[in-house]
């Protein structure tokens, strides 16, 4: 996603540096007309903007606060964009820390995928002070679709990420119920997509992720454990508010089970691998089925 993102950075005329582990990645970018550098503090240094668009909160506080990190090459009164989906607690600890480091910061998670970074449309969630979303105004413009400025202190944008997540996995998860129930129950399940995609019962995450099941094709958008993950953040945030979330809690057991199975690292559809392995019925087009793929 910080590919799409930067990229969108630089067509906006936006000049964008970036680093990532993945040298790959780092070539990739300056391909596209980016400045590749070296190391975090290289990509921090002397910037407006530092967007941080990582996995989890252990990982954005590497970023910035580790050897080489962030936060000592930043310039005070720079925006720390943090873009990455972690529970509230942790988004005010860092942005306490920023702040002390005389930084401003957007807590500013966002939803829509690979797809949406790639094409602009992102919806960012973002709290943060005026002056910070003003001075990251163009970037925000660049990388999204819809910006909702939700509150003025980090941890705001997390709550409503988690929130999101909520209905993000348990609507895939349920995509995955309706496929493998209707493959087992002897419905075509191309068929079976068809029809809730164009009635009352279809979701985003349904037309968006019932064509992979179908394809039989898990190359990795989002994962499995990323939503391991968030779905994990969202039942330790209603513990922490005391909201009973038992929905969530099955769609994470889901999730969980399909790591457990081995499917961690591909397409976060594949948690339909865990019906299957139940049901003993293939949730993909008959084309497919016949040629024992």
């Amino acid at each position: 996603m910080g590919m799409g993102m930067a990229r969108n950075a630089l067509a906006a005329g936006i000049d964008t540096r970036g680093y990532d582990l993945s040298i790959a990645a780092c070539e990739t970018f300056a391909e596209a007309g980016g400045m590749a550098v070296g190391s975090v503090a290289e990509a921090a240094s002397d910037v407006d903007v530092l967007i941080v668009m990582v996995v989890n909160a252990a990982q954005a506080r590497e970023v910035m606060f580790g050897d080489n990190g962030a936060a000592d090459g930043m310039r005070p009164g720079s925006v720390a964009m943090m873009c990455c989906t972690i529970a509230p607690k942790d988004a005010r600890d860092i942005g306490k820390e920023l702040l002390d480091r005389g930084l401003l910061v957007l807590d500013a998670p966002v939803s829509g995928g690979k797809v949406g970074a790639d094409a602009g449309t992102l919806t960012v969630m973002a709290s943060g002070p005026k002056e910070a979303f003003d001075i990251a105004r163009p970037v925000l413009d660049a990388v999204s679709g819809r910006l909702y400025a939700v509150g003025d202190e980090p941890g705001l944008g997390a709550t409503y990420k988690v929130v999101h997540q909520l209905a993000a996995g348990v609507h895939l998860a349920v995509a995955a119920e309706v496929m493998a129930f209707g493959a087992h129950a002897g419905c075509d399940p191309e068929i079976v997509a068809d029809i809730v995609s164009r009635s009352a019962g279809n979701s985003w995450m349904f037309s968006d992720r019932a064509p992979r099941m179908l394809d039989d094709d898990f190359t990795p958008r989002s994962t499995v454990d990323i939503f391991v993950k968030d779905l994990g953040l969202v039942i330790e945030t209603g513990y922490a508010t005391r909201t009973p979330l038992p929905l969530a809690a099955a769609a994470h057991q889901l999730f969980l089970s399909a790591s457990s199975m081995g499917h961690g690292r591909i397409d976060d559809s594949a948690v339909v691998k865990v019906y299957e392995s139940v049901t003993g019925s293939p949730v993909k087009r008959r084309s497919l089925q016949g040629n024992g793929s």
